[in-house]
């Protein structure tokens, strides 16, 4: 079985922090570098700054928190994110979701996990498997939220997103 695959990584110690804003969905679309190497890879070119644009992207626009899938296929979607330690939050949430710019075929968020603090850092995975369509981009959102469902700028310290594609899935 073939696979197209996207792996994206953001670090704060070698990219700079990520100033945490969030959009009228209460969350934070995590953007990520231009850039390969390390656990960076982008054969495919699912996250090339001239993707969905009539200008090339820049990191951080809000352009480069987007995969571009290459392929329509079964996606393997999963995500890494470490949270600073901070007093405030008491729930930290996440998503994955279909145009989140609303560029394509509109805002769909697929899948949102949520949790509650545990003491220290806050390190977290995520995966979810859904069809995706070339067209379509793909981001990861995320929120940290405290008391009344405030939401907070917590500091992200490092976030991975990854897009693997089946483009053979056989049909009956």
């Amino acid at each position: 079985m073939s696979l197209a695959i996207c792996s994206l990584k953001w670090d704060a110690e070698r990219s700079g922090q990520q100033k945490i804003s969030y959009d009228s969905d209460g969350y934070h679309l995590v953007r990520f570098p231009y850039t390969t190497g390390d656990e960076s890879y982008d054969r495919w070119k699912m996250h090339d700054p001239s993707n969905g644009g009539d200008k090339a992207s820049a990191f951080p626009d809000l352009r480069s928190g987007l995969i571009w899938p290459s392929h329509d296929g079964w996606g393997v979607l999963s995500a890494m994110v470490f949270w600073d330690a901070a007093a405030g939050p008491t729930e930290y949430r996440a998503r994955f979701v279909r145009d989140p710019l609303g560029a394509s075929t509109g805002y769909d968020s697929t899948a949102t996990t949520d949790g509650a603090t545990t003491r220290g850092g806050q390190y977290r995975t995520y995966m979810w498997q859904i069809f995706v369509h070339k067209g379509t981009p793909l981001g990861l959102k995320v929120s940290a939220r405290g008391a009344g469902d405030k939401k907070l700028a917590t500091p992200l310290l490092l976030a991975e997103f990854k897009l693997a594609i089946h483009t053979d899935v056989i049909t009956p």
